[in-house]
Protein backbone atom coordinates (compact mmCIF):
# COMPACT_ATOMS: atom_id res chain seq x y z
CA UNK A 1 0.00 0.00 0.00
CA UNK A 2 1.32 3.22 -0.76
CA UNK A 3 2.27 6.02 2.67
CA UNK A 4 -0.72 7.62 4.21
CA UNK A 5 -0.57 10.76 6.12
CA UNK A 6 -3.15 11.61 8.63
CA UNK A 7 -3.79 15.04 9.86
CA UNK A 8 -5.18 13.98 13.51
CA UNK A 9 -2.84 13.99 15.85
CA UNK A 10 -2.65 12.37 19.94
CA UNK A 11 -1.72 14.21 22.38
CA UNK A 12 -1.16 12.62 25.47
CA UNK A 13 -2.72 13.68 28.59
CA UNK A 14 0.08 15.45 30.96
CA UNK A 15 0.77 13.39 34.13
CA UNK A 16 2.62 16.24 35.50
CA UNK A 17 -0.06 18.55 37.76
CA UNK A 18 0.96 22.22 36.96
CA UNK A 19 2.95 24.13 39.95
CA UNK A 20 1.48 26.45 42.41
CA UNK A 21 2.53 30.02 42.58
CA UNK A 22 4.42 31.06 45.04
CA UNK A 23 4.07 34.75 47.36
CA UNK A 24 1.23 35.11 44.77
CA UNK A 25 -1.44 37.97 46.08
CA UNK A 26 -4.86 37.24 45.37
CA UNK A 27 -6.29 40.08 43.43
CA UNK A 28 -9.33 41.90 44.46
CA UNK A 29 -12.14 43.22 42.09
CA UNK A 30 -12.45 46.67 42.12
CA UNK A 31 -15.47 48.35 43.65
CA UNK A 32 -18.39 49.51 41.55
CA UNK A 33 -19.98 52.73 41.33
CA UNK A 34 -23.56 52.56 42.02
CA UNK A 35 -25.46 55.15 41.30
CA UNK A 36 -28.69 56.12 42.78
CA UNK A 37 -31.84 57.71 41.71
CA UNK A 38 -34.81 59.05 43.04
CA UNK A 39 -38.25 56.43 43.15
CA UNK A 40 -40.38 57.34 40.23
CA UNK A 41 -43.79 59.00 41.35
CA UNK A 42 -46.48 57.70 39.60
CA UNK A 43 -47.74 61.07 40.12
CA UNK A 44 -48.37 63.42 36.83
CA UNK A 45 -47.85 66.46 38.84
CA UNK A 46 -44.58 65.34 40.19
CA UNK A 47 -43.02 64.24 36.52
CA UNK A 48 -44.16 67.30 35.40
CA UNK A 49 -41.24 70.25 34.43
CA UNK A 50 -42.37 73.80 35.89
CA UNK A 51 -40.39 76.99 34.54
CA UNK A 52 -40.80 79.94 37.13
CA UNK A 53 -40.72 83.69 35.42
CA UNK A 54 -40.62 86.68 37.52
CA UNK A 55 -43.75 89.20 37.64
CA UNK A 56 -43.80 92.25 35.73
CA UNK A 57 -45.82 94.43 37.17
CA UNK A 58 -49.38 95.72 35.08
CA UNK A 59 -47.91 98.93 33.03
CA UNK A 60 -50.94 100.52 34.44
CA UNK A 61 -49.54 100.07 37.84
CA UNK A 62 -46.33 100.83 37.22
CA UNK A 63 -47.68 104.28 36.03
CA UNK A 64 -49.24 104.74 39.20
CA UNK A 65 -46.62 103.97 41.07
CA UNK A 66 -44.49 106.32 39.19
CA UNK A 67 -47.12 109.35 39.82
CA UNK A 68 -47.10 108.40 43.27
CA UNK A 69 -43.46 109.11 43.91
CA UNK A 70 -43.28 111.86 41.98
CA UNK A 71 -46.04 113.77 44.08
CA UNK A 72 -44.04 112.34 47.78
CA UNK A 73 -40.59 114.29 46.06
CA UNK A 74 -43.09 117.24 45.21
CA UNK A 75 -44.71 117.32 48.31
CA UNK A 76 -41.05 116.75 50.75
CA UNK A 77 -39.73 120.13 48.03
CA UNK A 78 -42.91 122.04 48.85
CA UNK A 79 -42.88 121.49 52.52
CA UNK A 80 -39.14 122.23 52.52
CA UNK A 81 -39.98 125.42 51.13
CA UNK A 82 -42.57 126.19 53.41
CA UNK A 83 -40.51 125.81 56.13
CA UNK A 84 -37.78 127.70 54.83
CA UNK A 85 -39.84 130.20 54.55
CA UNK A 86 -41.32 130.56 57.46
CA UNK A 87 -37.66 130.10 59.06
CA UNK A 88 -37.02 133.36 57.37
CA UNK A 89 -40.38 135.21 58.22
CA UNK A 90 -39.64 134.17 62.07
CA UNK A 91 -35.99 135.05 62.37
CA UNK A 92 -35.61 138.14 60.10
CA UNK A 93 -35.41 141.44 62.16
CA UNK A 94 -37.57 144.08 61.20
CA UNK A 95 -38.10 147.57 62.83
CA UNK A 96 -40.02 148.26 65.89
CA UNK A 97 -43.57 149.98 65.85
CA UNK A 98 -43.78 153.42 67.41
CA UNK A 99 -47.20 154.69 68.44
CA UNK A 100 -47.81 157.84 70.40
CA UNK A 101 -50.26 156.56 72.80
CA UNK A 102 -50.92 160.00 74.94
CA UNK A 103 -50.45 163.31 74.93
CA UNK A 104 -51.37 165.12 77.77
CA UNK A 105 -51.34 169.25 77.91
CA UNK A 106 -49.57 170.01 81.25
CA UNK A 107 -49.26 174.16 81.15
CA UNK A 108 -49.74 176.75 78.32
CA UNK A 109 -49.15 180.24 79.25
CA UNK A 110 -49.15 183.08 76.34
CA UNK A 111 -46.63 186.19 77.44
CA UNK A 112 -46.89 189.56 75.98
CA UNK A 113 -43.47 191.09 77.39
CA UNK A 114 -41.24 191.87 76.23
CA UNK A 115 -42.25 190.15 73.42
CA UNK A 116 -45.14 187.74 72.58
CA UNK A 117 -43.90 184.01 73.32
CA UNK A 118 -44.80 180.51 74.78
CA UNK A 119 -44.42 178.63 77.96
CA UNK A 120 -45.84 174.85 76.47
CA UNK A 121 -45.31 171.41 78.75
CA UNK A 122 -46.21 168.23 76.79
CA UNK A 123 -46.52 165.08 78.43
CA UNK A 124 -46.18 161.86 75.85
CA UNK A 125 -46.94 158.27 75.98
CA UNK A 126 -45.17 156.18 72.98
CA UNK A 127 -45.50 152.38 72.86
CA UNK A 128 -42.70 150.64 71.68
CA UNK A 129 -43.73 147.20 70.05
CA UNK A 130 -41.16 144.34 69.31
CA UNK A 131 -42.70 142.64 66.48
CA UNK A 132 -39.50 140.19 66.51
CA UNK A 133 -38.92 137.14 68.49
CA UNK A 134 -35.98 138.39 70.26
CA UNK A 135 -35.68 140.72 72.60
CA UNK A 136 -35.06 144.20 71.53
CA UNK A 137 -32.43 146.52 73.77
CA UNK A 138 -32.74 150.22 72.46
CA UNK A 139 -30.25 152.69 73.43
CA UNK A 140 -32.61 155.86 73.54
CA UNK A 141 -36.06 157.31 72.82
CA UNK A 142 -36.11 160.22 70.73
CA UNK A 143 -39.13 162.51 70.44
CA UNK A 144 -39.58 166.06 69.18
CA UNK A 145 -42.60 168.17 69.22
CA UNK A 146 -43.86 170.74 66.26
CA UNK A 147 -46.64 173.42 65.59
CA UNK A 148 -47.97 174.26 61.77
CA UNK A 149 -44.26 172.93 60.42
CA UNK A 150 -42.03 174.93 63.04
CA UNK A 151 -40.15 172.65 65.78
CA UNK A 152 -40.93 173.42 69.79
CA UNK A 153 -38.84 171.11 71.25
CA UNK A 154 -37.00 168.05 71.70
CA UNK A 155 -37.26 165.55 74.16
CA UNK A 156 -35.16 162.29 74.84
CA UNK A 157 -35.91 159.31 76.97
CA UNK A 158 -33.47 156.78 78.73
CA UNK A 159 -33.17 153.01 76.76
CA UNK A 160 -34.66 150.12 77.95
CA UNK A 161 -35.28 146.59 76.96
CA UNK A 162 -38.23 145.13 75.20
CA UNK A 163 -39.29 141.12 74.94
CA UNK A 164 -39.66 139.52 72.00
CA UNK A 165 -43.68 140.07 70.88
CA UNK A 166 -43.91 142.52 73.54
CA UNK A 167 -44.22 145.97 74.24
CA UNK A 168 -43.34 148.62 76.14
CA UNK A 169 -44.93 152.25 77.08
CA UNK A 170 -42.06 155.28 77.39
CA UNK A 171 -43.05 158.47 79.21
CA UNK A 172 -41.31 161.55 77.84
CA UNK A 173 -42.08 165.51 78.98
CA UNK A 174 -41.61 168.45 76.47
CA UNK A 175 -41.10 171.52 78.36
CA UNK A 176 -40.73 174.96 76.09
CA UNK A 177 -40.04 178.28 78.19
CA UNK A 178 -40.49 182.15 76.24
CA UNK A 179 -40.90 180.51 72.79
CA UNK A 180 -41.63 183.38 70.60
CA UNK A 181 -44.72 182.60 68.55
CA UNK A 182 -45.55 185.73 66.98
CA UNK A 183 -45.95 184.29 63.36
CA UNK A 184 -47.98 181.55 64.91
CA UNK A 185 -50.05 182.87 68.09
CA UNK A 186 -53.65 184.17 66.08
CA UNK A 187 -53.59 180.92 64.61
CA UNK A 188 -53.02 179.03 68.09
CA UNK A 189 -56.05 181.15 68.93
CA UNK A 190 -57.70 180.03 66.42
CA UNK A 191 -57.30 176.23 67.10
CA UNK A 192 -57.64 176.61 70.45
CA UNK A 193 -60.94 178.31 69.99
CA UNK A 194 -61.75 175.75 67.35
CA UNK A 195 -61.42 172.88 70.61
CA UNK A 196 -58.72 171.06 67.94
CA UNK A 197 -54.89 171.66 68.15
CA UNK A 198 -52.53 170.26 65.65
CA UNK A 199 -49.21 169.00 66.57
CA UNK A 200 -46.37 167.11 64.52
CA UNK A 201 -44.11 164.61 66.33
CA UNK A 202 -41.51 162.68 65.14
CA UNK A 203 -40.23 159.76 66.94
CA UNK A 204 -36.88 157.87 66.65
CA UNK A 205 -35.39 155.39 68.18
CA UNK A 206 -32.46 152.75 68.01
CA UNK A 207 -30.82 149.40 69.66
CA UNK A 208 -29.41 146.25 69.09
CA UNK A 209 -31.52 142.96 68.55
CA UNK A 210 -30.15 140.22 70.27
CA UNK A 211 -30.22 137.01 67.68
CA UNK A 212 -28.25 134.24 69.62
CA UNK A 213 -24.90 135.05 69.84
CA UNK A 214 -25.45 138.12 67.28
CA UNK A 215 -26.00 142.00 67.73
CA UNK A 216 -28.07 143.54 64.45
CA UNK A 217 -28.40 147.32 64.96
CA UNK A 218 -32.19 148.39 64.09
CA UNK A 219 -33.76 151.97 63.97
CA UNK A 220 -37.14 153.56 64.07
CA UNK A 221 -38.65 156.42 62.91
CA UNK A 222 -42.49 157.61 62.57
CA UNK A 223 -43.78 160.99 61.63
CA UNK A 224 -47.33 161.30 63.09
CA UNK A 225 -49.95 164.17 62.87
CA UNK A 226 -51.89 164.88 66.32
CA UNK A 227 -55.21 166.74 66.77
CA UNK A 228 -55.77 167.68 70.74
CA UNK A 229 -58.30 169.06 72.46
CA UNK A 230 -57.37 171.59 74.59
CA UNK A 231 -60.51 171.29 77.09
CA UNK A 232 -60.03 167.65 77.91
CA UNK A 233 -56.32 167.09 76.56
CA UNK A 234 -57.03 163.73 74.32
CA UNK A 235 -55.96 163.02 71.38
CA UNK A 236 -58.87 163.81 68.39
CA UNK A 237 -56.86 162.41 65.62
CA UNK A 238 -53.86 160.69 64.93
CA UNK A 239 -52.35 159.96 61.50
CA UNK A 240 -48.78 158.45 61.65
CA UNK A 241 -46.57 156.74 58.92
CA UNK A 242 -43.02 155.83 59.44
CA UNK A 243 -39.95 157.04 57.49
Amino acid sequence: FGSYTSDLFYQQPNKNPPKKLKNKKKMTPKPQAHIYSSVPSDDPIAQANYVVLPAYPHPRHRNIHRILRHLRRDLLFAFSLLLLCLSIFLLWPSDPDLQLVRVRLNHVQVRTLPSISLDLSLSLTIKVRNRDLFSLDYDSLNVSVGYRGRELGFVESEGGTVKGRGASYVGATLVVDGLEVLHDFFYLIEDVAAGSVPFDTVSSVRGDLGLFFFKIPIQAKVSCEVHINPVNQTIIHQNCYPE
